[in-house]
Protein backbone atom coordinates (compact mmCIF):
# COMPACT_ATOMS: atom_id res chain seq x y z
CA UNK A 1 0.00 0.00 0.00
CA UNK A 2 1.32 3.51 -0.86
CA UNK A 3 0.76 6.52 0.99
CA UNK A 4 -0.18 8.32 -2.45
CA UNK A 5 -3.12 9.91 -1.99
CA UNK A 6 -3.57 9.66 1.54
CA UNK A 7 -3.35 12.36 3.86
CA UNK A 8 0.14 13.05 5.08
CA UNK A 9 -1.31 13.69 9.04
CA UNK A 10 -2.96 10.07 8.43
CA UNK A 11 -1.04 7.39 10.94
CA UNK A 12 -0.44 4.19 9.45
CA UNK A 13 -0.08 0.77 10.37
CA UNK A 14 3.19 0.87 8.35
CA UNK A 15 4.69 2.98 10.89
CA UNK A 16 3.54 1.24 13.96
CA UNK A 17 5.83 -0.71 16.10
CA UNK A 18 3.81 -3.82 16.92
CA UNK A 19 6.25 -6.45 17.78
CA UNK A 20 5.46 -8.01 21.05
CA UNK A 21 2.64 -5.93 21.50
CA UNK A 22 -1.00 -6.76 22.11
CA UNK A 23 -3.22 -5.30 19.66
CA UNK A 24 -6.36 -3.67 19.60
CA UNK A 25 -8.15 -3.74 15.97
CA UNK A 26 -11.52 -2.24 15.26
CA UNK A 27 -13.00 -3.90 12.25
CA UNK A 28 -16.28 -3.68 10.31
CA UNK A 29 -17.79 -7.28 10.23
CA UNK A 30 -21.23 -6.67 10.66
CA UNK A 31 -22.50 -9.34 8.23
CA UNK A 32 -24.41 -11.39 10.51
CA UNK A 33 -27.97 -11.98 10.88
CA UNK A 34 -29.95 -14.23 12.56
CA UNK A 35 -26.98 -16.29 13.54
CA UNK A 36 -26.03 -16.63 10.35
CA UNK A 37 -22.64 -14.74 7.94
CA UNK A 38 -25.07 -13.43 4.63
CA UNK A 39 -21.80 -12.39 2.81
CA UNK A 40 -17.93 -12.81 4.10
CA UNK A 41 -16.84 -10.19 1.48
CA UNK A 42 -16.22 -7.61 4.57
CA UNK A 43 -14.59 -10.12 6.44
CA UNK A 44 -12.41 -11.23 3.82
CA UNK A 45 -11.19 -7.55 2.95
CA UNK A 46 -9.66 -7.01 6.43
CA UNK A 47 -7.33 -10.11 6.12
CA UNK A 48 -4.64 -8.14 5.23
CA UNK A 49 -3.90 -6.22 8.27
CA UNK A 50 -5.01 -8.97 10.57
CA UNK A 51 -1.94 -11.13 8.64
CA UNK A 52 -0.22 -8.00 8.96
CA UNK A 53 0.21 -7.45 12.39
CA UNK A 54 0.58 -11.15 13.36
CA UNK A 55 3.61 -11.76 11.06
CA UNK A 56 5.53 -8.54 12.25
CA UNK A 57 5.15 -10.02 16.01
CA UNK A 58 1.98 -8.61 17.15
CA UNK A 59 -0.59 -10.35 19.05
CA UNK A 60 -4.27 -8.67 17.91
CA UNK A 61 -7.15 -8.85 20.11
CA UNK A 62 -10.56 -8.27 17.59
CA UNK A 63 -13.79 -6.24 18.06
CA UNK A 64 -16.40 -5.21 15.69
CA UNK A 65 -20.24 -4.50 15.95
CA UNK A 66 -23.12 -6.89 14.82
CA UNK A 67 -26.76 -5.26 13.96
CA UNK A 68 -28.54 -3.22 16.45
CA UNK A 69 -28.99 -4.65 20.05
CA UNK A 70 -29.79 -0.66 21.86
CA UNK A 71 -33.13 0.60 21.84
CA UNK A 72 -32.66 3.73 20.88
CA UNK A 73 -35.80 5.03 22.89
CA UNK A 74 -35.38 2.80 26.21
CA UNK A 75 -32.26 2.11 25.72
CA UNK A 76 -32.21 -1.00 26.37
CA UNK A 77 -29.59 -3.13 25.45
CA UNK A 78 -30.63 -7.30 24.26
CA UNK A 79 -27.77 -9.78 23.84
CA UNK A 80 -29.60 -11.67 20.91
CA UNK A 81 -27.67 -15.16 19.92
CA UNK A 82 -28.27 -13.70 16.88
CA UNK A 83 -26.39 -11.12 16.83
CA UNK A 84 -23.16 -12.89 18.44
CA UNK A 85 -20.15 -12.30 17.00
CA UNK A 86 -19.88 -16.19 17.11
CA UNK A 87 -20.17 -17.20 13.29
CA UNK A 88 -17.51 -14.46 12.77
CA UNK A 89 -14.93 -16.22 15.00
CA UNK A 90 -16.34 -19.82 13.27
CA UNK A 91 -15.35 -18.45 10.06
CA UNK A 92 -11.98 -17.13 10.83
CA UNK A 93 -10.86 -19.82 12.89
CA UNK A 94 -11.56 -22.27 9.81
CA UNK A 95 -10.01 -19.45 7.07
CA UNK A 96 -6.46 -19.80 9.07
CA UNK A 97 -6.50 -21.99 10.55
CA UNK A 98 -6.35 -21.06 14.30
CA UNK A 99 -7.88 -20.78 17.37
CA UNK A 100 -9.68 -17.30 18.74
CA UNK A 101 -11.11 -16.95 22.35
CA UNK A 102 -14.31 -14.97 23.02
CA UNK A 103 -14.39 -13.72 26.73
CA UNK A 104 -17.26 -14.15 28.96
CA UNK A 105 -18.39 -11.12 31.01
CA UNK A 106 -21.41 -10.93 33.02
CA UNK A 107 -24.90 -9.64 30.82
CA UNK A 108 -27.53 -7.40 32.71
CA UNK A 109 -30.97 -7.83 31.23
CA UNK A 110 -31.57 -4.69 30.17
CA UNK A 111 -28.11 -2.80 30.29
CA UNK A 112 -26.07 -5.77 28.25
CA UNK A 113 -22.17 -5.44 29.52
CA UNK A 114 -21.85 -3.32 32.14
CA UNK A 115 -17.61 -3.56 31.41
CA UNK A 116 -14.92 -5.59 31.15
CA UNK A 117 -13.46 -7.54 34.31
CA UNK A 118 -10.45 -9.00 34.91
CA UNK A 119 -11.62 -12.50 34.01
CA UNK A 120 -10.07 -11.76 30.59
CA UNK A 121 -6.46 -11.04 31.93
CA UNK A 122 -6.29 -14.78 31.48
CA UNK A 123 -7.01 -14.80 27.98
CA UNK A 124 -4.75 -12.39 27.23
CA UNK A 125 -1.41 -13.80 28.83
CA UNK A 126 -2.40 -16.92 26.77
CA UNK A 127 -2.58 -14.34 23.86
CA UNK A 128 0.97 -13.57 24.29
CA UNK A 129 2.45 -17.17 25.10
CA UNK A 130 0.99 -17.82 21.41
CA UNK A 131 -1.14 -20.31 23.23
CA UNK A 132 -4.41 -18.95 21.04
CA UNK A 133 -4.68 -17.06 17.60
CA UNK A 134 -6.41 -14.14 18.69
CA UNK A 135 -9.06 -12.67 20.91
CA UNK A 136 -12.42 -11.43 19.71
CA UNK A 137 -14.75 -9.29 22.22
CA UNK A 138 -17.93 -9.27 22.07
CA UNK A 139 -20.33 -7.24 20.03
CA UNK A 140 -18.99 -3.91 20.70
CA UNK A 141 -22.74 -2.76 20.73
CA UNK A 142 -23.14 -5.28 23.61
CA UNK A 143 -21.21 -2.97 25.81
CA UNK A 144 -23.21 -0.56 27.70
CA UNK A 145 -20.96 1.86 27.15
CA UNK A 146 -20.62 1.87 23.58
CA UNK A 147 -23.10 4.10 22.12
CA UNK A 148 -24.19 5.89 25.17
CA UNK A 149 -22.25 9.22 27.11
CA UNK A 150 -20.60 9.92 29.72
CA UNK A 151 -19.50 7.95 32.65
CA UNK A 152 -20.19 4.56 30.80
CA UNK A 153 -18.82 5.51 28.08
CA UNK A 154 -15.49 6.79 29.72
CA UNK A 155 -15.34 3.62 31.31
CA UNK A 156 -15.98 1.38 28.68
CA UNK A 157 -12.84 3.24 26.57
CA UNK A 158 -10.45 3.19 29.53
CA UNK A 159 -11.38 -0.55 29.83
CA UNK A 160 -10.50 -0.85 26.54
CA UNK A 161 -7.16 0.81 26.56
CA UNK A 162 -6.51 -1.59 29.18
CA UNK A 163 -5.98 -4.32 27.02
CA UNK A 164 -3.46 -3.52 24.77
CA UNK A 165 -0.92 -1.47 23.85
CA UNK A 166 -1.44 0.24 20.30
CA UNK A 167 -5.06 0.49 18.29
CA UNK A 168 -5.47 -0.04 14.47
CA UNK A 169 -8.75 1.05 13.16
CA UNK A 170 -9.86 -0.64 10.04
CA UNK A 171 -13.66 -0.22 10.68
CA UNK A 172 -14.00 2.19 7.27
CA UNK A 173 -17.41 0.79 7.50
CA UNK A 174 -18.04 2.04 11.07
CA UNK A 175 -18.14 6.04 10.60
CA UNK A 176 -19.74 6.85 13.85
CA UNK A 177 -18.20 8.31 16.62
CA UNK A 178 -18.65 5.37 19.34
CA UNK A 179 -16.49 4.23 21.69
CA UNK A 180 -14.68 1.40 20.31
CA UNK A 181 -14.46 3.81 17.11
CA UNK A 182 -13.37 7.15 18.38
CA UNK A 183 -12.72 7.68 21.72
CA UNK A 184 -10.06 4.65 22.03
CA UNK A 185 -8.02 6.53 19.81
CA UNK A 186 -7.74 8.94 21.72
CA UNK A 187 -6.06 7.04 24.80
CA UNK A 188 -3.79 4.48 22.43
CA UNK A 189 -0.65 4.82 19.59
CA UNK A 190 -3.44 4.67 16.93
CA UNK A 191 -3.30 3.85 13.17
CA UNK A 192 -5.30 3.60 9.98
CA UNK A 193 -5.53 -0.47 9.07
CA UNK A 194 -4.89 -1.59 5.41
CA UNK A 195 -8.15 -1.48 4.29
CA UNK A 196 -8.82 2.46 5.84
CA UNK A 197 -6.88 3.23 3.88
CA UNK A 198 -7.18 1.95 0.32
CA UNK A 199 -11.22 3.18 0.94
CA UNK A 200 -9.97 6.84 1.34
CA UNK A 201 -7.93 6.51 -1.55
CA UNK A 202 -10.84 5.26 -3.81
CA UNK A 203 -13.69 8.00 -2.01
CA UNK A 204 -11.12 10.30 -3.56
CA UNK A 205 -12.33 9.06 -7.02
CA UNK A 206 -15.83 9.92 -5.75
CA UNK A 207 -14.88 13.01 -4.29
CA UNK A 208 -12.67 14.03 -7.33
CA UNK A 209 -13.80 12.12 -10.25
CA UNK A 210 -12.79 11.63 -13.69
CA UNK A 211 -15.37 13.09 -15.76
CA UNK A 212 -18.03 12.07 -17.20
CA UNK A 213 -19.30 11.63 -13.68
CA UNK A 214 -22.84 9.55 -13.39
CA UNK A 215 -24.28 8.25 -10.13
CA UNK A 216 -26.84 5.69 -9.29
CA UNK A 217 -28.72 6.51 -5.60
CA UNK A 218 -31.72 4.55 -4.66
CA UNK A 219 -33.17 3.88 -1.10
CA UNK A 220 -36.11 3.36 0.77
CA UNK A 221 -36.80 6.39 2.53
CA UNK A 222 -36.43 10.24 0.56
CA UNK A 223 -35.94 11.78 4.16
CA UNK A 224 -32.78 10.36 5.02
CA UNK A 225 -31.12 10.56 2.11
CA UNK A 226 -31.59 14.26 1.44
CA UNK A 227 -28.43 15.44 2.03
CA UNK A 228 -26.08 13.16 0.86
CA UNK A 229 -28.50 13.37 -2.36
CA UNK A 230 -27.88 16.61 -3.12
CA UNK A 231 -23.93 16.53 -2.18
CA UNK A 232 -23.81 13.90 -4.83
CA UNK A 233 -26.18 15.83 -7.09
CA UNK A 234 -23.71 18.68 -7.12
CA UNK A 235 -20.71 16.20 -7.82
CA UNK A 236 -22.14 14.33 -10.83
CA UNK A 237 -22.42 15.11 -14.41
CA UNK A 238 -25.84 12.84 -14.65
CA UNK A 239 -27.69 11.51 -11.48
CA UNK A 240 -29.67 8.05 -11.83
CA UNK A 241 -32.33 7.14 -9.01
CA UNK A 242 -34.20 4.12 -7.90
CA UNK A 243 -36.35 3.13 -5.54
CA UNK A 244 -38.56 4.95 -3.35
CA UNK A 245 -36.55 7.98 -3.78
CA UNK A 246 -37.11 7.77 -7.63
CA UNK A 247 -40.57 7.35 -6.63
CA UNK A 248 -40.87 10.57 -4.92
CA UNK A 249 -39.20 12.45 -7.44
CA UNK A 250 -41.45 11.31 -9.82
CA UNK A 251 -44.53 12.34 -7.71
CA UNK A 252 -43.10 15.69 -6.99
CA UNK A 253 -42.11 16.61 -10.80
CA UNK A 254 -45.28 15.07 -12.52
CA UNK A 255 -48.28 15.70 -9.66
CA UNK A 256 -48.95 11.96 -9.45
CA UNK A 257 -49.24 9.82 -6.50
CA UNK A 258 -47.96 6.53 -6.08
CA UNK A 259 -48.53 4.38 -2.81
CA UNK A 260 -46.35 4.86 0.24
CA UNK A 261 -44.81 7.89 -0.67
CA UNK A 262 -45.46 10.66 1.97
CA UNK A 263 -47.12 13.63 1.35
CA UNK A 264 -43.93 15.46 2.97
CA UNK A 265 -41.25 13.75 1.06
CA UNK A 266 -43.44 14.69 -2.17
CA UNK A 267 -42.96 18.36 -1.24
CA UNK A 268 -38.91 17.93 -0.31
CA UNK A 269 -38.31 16.56 -2.89
CA UNK A 270 -39.97 19.50 -4.92
CA UNK A 271 -36.61 21.29 -4.64
CA UNK A 272 -34.87 18.73 -6.56
CA UNK A 273 -37.14 18.99 -9.14
CA UNK A 274 -36.53 22.77 -9.52
CA UNK A 275 -32.91 22.66 -9.18
CA UNK A 276 -33.23 19.89 -11.90
CA UNK A 277 -35.40 22.27 -14.11
CA UNK A 278 -32.08 24.33 -14.59
CA UNK A 279 -29.18 21.65 -14.85
CA UNK A 280 -30.78 18.68 -16.30
CA UNK A 281 -28.55 16.36 -14.99
CA UNK A 282 -31.10 13.48 -13.37
CA UNK A 283 -31.47 10.87 -16.42
CA UNK A 284 -34.74 8.96 -16.19
CA UNK A 285 -36.14 5.38 -16.17
CA UNK A 286 -39.00 5.39 -18.49
CA UNK A 287 -40.16 2.15 -17.69
CA UNK A 288 -41.57 1.50 -14.16
CA UNK A 289 -43.19 -1.77 -12.57
CA UNK A 290 -46.44 -1.31 -10.46
CA UNK A 291 -47.73 -3.62 -8.30
CA UNK A 292 -51.20 -4.11 -6.84
CA UNK A 293 -49.37 -5.28 -3.58
CA UNK A 294 -46.29 -5.63 -1.19
CA UNK A 295 -46.78 -9.19 -0.66
CA UNK A 296 -44.12 -10.45 -3.70
CA UNK A 297 -44.42 -10.85 -7.51
CA UNK A 298 -48.10 -12.30 -7.97
CA UNK A 299 -48.91 -13.02 -11.66
CA UNK A 300 -51.60 -10.66 -13.06
CA UNK A 301 -50.73 -7.69 -9.94
CA UNK A 302 -48.02 -6.35 -11.57
CA UNK A 303 -47.57 -4.47 -14.60
CA UNK A 304 -44.88 -2.29 -16.33
CA UNK A 305 -45.76 1.65 -16.89
CA UNK A 306 -44.32 4.54 -18.98
CA UNK A 307 -43.58 8.28 -17.23
CA UNK A 308 -45.22 9.02 -20.81
CA UNK A 309 -48.43 8.76 -19.69
CA UNK A 310 -48.24 10.40 -16.47
CA UNK A 311 -50.48 13.02 -15.83
CA UNK A 312 -51.62 15.62 -13.02
CA UNK A 313 -53.80 14.00 -10.53
CA UNK A 314 -52.94 10.06 -11.59
CA UNK A 315 -52.99 7.91 -9.04
CA UNK A 316 -50.85 4.41 -9.02
CA UNK A 317 -50.20 1.51 -6.72
CA UNK A 318 -46.66 0.74 -5.45
CA UNK A 319 -44.22 1.00 -7.75
CA UNK A 320 -41.80 -1.55 -7.14
CA UNK A 321 -39.08 -1.76 -9.89
CA UNK A 322 -37.76 -0.64 -12.91
CA UNK A 323 -38.54 -2.51 -16.47
CA UNK A 324 -35.23 -3.51 -17.56
CA UNK A 325 -36.60 -2.03 -20.83
CA UNK A 326 -35.38 1.28 -18.92
CA UNK A 327 -31.80 0.25 -19.29
CA UNK A 328 -31.95 0.20 -23.26
CA UNK A 329 -33.85 3.34 -23.33
CA UNK A 330 -30.61 6.05 -25.77
CA UNK A 331 -30.50 8.47 -23.09
CA UNK A 332 -30.28 6.02 -20.43
CA UNK A 333 -27.61 3.87 -22.04
CA UNK A 334 -25.09 6.66 -23.41
CA UNK A 335 -25.42 7.76 -20.20
CA UNK A 336 -23.18 5.06 -18.68
CA UNK A 337 -21.77 4.01 -21.64
CA UNK A 338 -20.45 7.42 -21.86
CA UNK A 339 -18.96 8.21 -18.57
CA UNK A 340 -15.25 7.50 -16.93
CA UNK A 341 -16.40 7.02 -13.52
CA UNK A 342 -19.44 5.02 -12.21
CA UNK A 343 -20.73 5.08 -8.70
CA UNK A 344 -23.24 3.24 -7.43
CA UNK A 345 -25.81 2.78 -4.17
CA UNK A 346 -28.57 1.46 -5.19
CA UNK A 347 -30.78 -1.19 -5.17
CA UNK A 348 -33.46 -0.74 -7.78
CA UNK A 349 -36.25 -3.10 -6.30
CA UNK A 350 -38.17 -4.33 -3.76
CA UNK A 351 -36.33 -7.20 -2.84
CA UNK A 352 -36.22 -10.18 -2.62
CA UNK A 353 -39.25 -10.49 -5.25
CA UNK A 354 -38.86 -7.22 -7.90
CA UNK A 355 -34.84 -7.77 -8.99
CA UNK A 356 -34.93 -7.22 -12.60
CA UNK A 357 -33.86 -3.11 -12.61
CA UNK A 358 -31.42 -4.22 -10.93
CA UNK A 359 -29.60 -6.92 -12.67
CA UNK A 360 -30.32 -5.09 -15.91
CA UNK A 361 -28.68 -2.30 -14.11
CA UNK A 362 -25.43 -4.04 -12.85
CA UNK A 363 -24.80 -5.77 -16.49
CA UNK A 364 -25.40 -2.45 -18.66
CA UNK A 365 -22.55 -0.74 -16.90
CA UNK A 366 -20.17 -3.11 -17.16
CA UNK A 367 -20.76 -3.00 -20.59
CA UNK A 368 -18.85 0.03 -20.12
CA UNK A 369 -15.50 -1.57 -20.13
CA UNK A 370 -13.16 1.80 -19.70
CA UNK A 371 -14.86 3.89 -16.34
CA UNK A 372 -14.13 3.40 -12.80
CA UNK A 373 -16.92 1.40 -11.52
CA UNK A 374 -17.28 1.57 -7.55
CA UNK A 375 -20.06 -0.03 -5.84
CA UNK A 376 -20.68 1.29 -1.83
CA UNK A 377 -22.64 -0.22 0.34
CA UNK A 378 -23.55 -3.88 1.99
CA UNK A 379 -27.35 -4.07 0.05
CA UNK A 380 -25.91 -3.01 -3.06
CA UNK A 381 -23.03 -5.76 -3.29
CA UNK A 382 -25.30 -8.57 -1.65
CA UNK A 383 -27.81 -7.95 -4.98
CA UNK A 384 -25.16 -7.42 -7.09
CA UNK A 385 -23.49 -10.86 -6.21
CA UNK A 386 -26.86 -12.51 -5.93
CA UNK A 387 -28.27 -11.25 -9.57
CA UNK A 388 -25.15 -11.49 -11.45
CA UNK A 389 -22.90 -14.19 -9.67
CA UNK A 390 -20.54 -15.00 -12.77
CA UNK A 391 -20.03 -11.27 -13.32
CA UNK A 392 -19.53 -10.74 -9.60
CA UNK A 393 -16.75 -13.41 -9.44
CA UNK A 394 -14.71 -12.17 -12.63
CA UNK A 395 -14.77 -8.52 -11.78
CA UNK A 396 -13.73 -9.20 -7.73
CA UNK A 397 -9.82 -8.47 -8.84
CA UNK A 398 -11.18 -6.08 -12.05
CA UNK A 399 -9.00 -2.85 -11.84
CA UNK A 400 -12.05 -0.85 -13.59
CA UNK A 401 -14.25 -2.12 -10.52
CA UNK A 402 -14.17 -1.52 -7.11
CA UNK A 403 -16.64 -2.32 -3.96
CA UNK A 404 -16.72 -0.36 -0.74
CA UNK A 405 -17.33 -2.27 2.29
CA UNK A 406 -19.64 0.76 4.09
CA UNK A 407 -22.18 2.69 1.65
CA UNK A 408 -23.68 4.58 4.29
CA UNK A 409 -19.94 5.89 5.33
CA UNK A 410 -19.34 6.84 1.56
CA UNK A 411 -22.37 9.08 1.29
CA UNK A 412 -21.35 10.98 4.64
CA UNK A 413 -17.72 11.38 3.19
CA UNK A 414 -19.25 12.63 0.00
CA UNK A 415 -21.88 14.76 1.65
CA UNK A 416 -19.14 16.55 4.06
CA UNK A 417 -16.27 16.68 0.89
CA UNK A 418 -13.43 14.49 2.26
CA UNK A 419 -13.04 10.92 4.08
CA UNK A 420 -11.03 12.93 7.05
CA UNK A 421 -14.41 14.91 8.37
CA UNK A 422 -15.02 11.63 9.33
CA UNK A 423 -14.68 11.55 13.43
CA UNK A 424 -13.05 8.03 13.60
CA UNK A 425 -10.11 8.88 10.85
CA UNK A 426 -9.68 12.42 12.36
CA UNK A 427 -8.97 10.74 15.59
CA UNK A 428 -6.32 8.66 13.58
CA UNK A 429 -4.94 12.27 12.59
CA UNK A 430 -4.99 13.99 15.86
CA UNK A 431 -1.77 13.93 17.80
Amino acid sequence: MQREGLNPALRLIQDADLNEKVVLVRFDHNVVKDGEIKDPYRIDRTLGTLYNIVERGGRPILMTHVGRPRDKKTGEIKCRTGESVEPIVEYLSNKLHTRFHIPKFDIDPKLGITGIDTSINLAIRSLKERKIGGIYLPNTRWFQGEETEGKTRENLTIQLAGLADIFINDAFGSWQAHSSTYDIAMLLPSYAGFLMQQEIIKLNSVINPERPFIAVVAGSKYDTKIRPLYAIYEKADKLILGGVIYNTYLCAKYGIKIAGVSEDDIEAAKDLVEKDRVSGKIVELPYIVESDTLDGKIEGKYRTISTKDFRSGNKYNYVLDIDPRSLEDHAVYDSISNSKTIFVNAVMGFTPHFTAGSAALDSTIDHNRTALKMYGGGDTLQEFKNLCPGLYLSVLDNAHYYFFTGGGTVLTAIEQGSPYGLKPVKALMEK
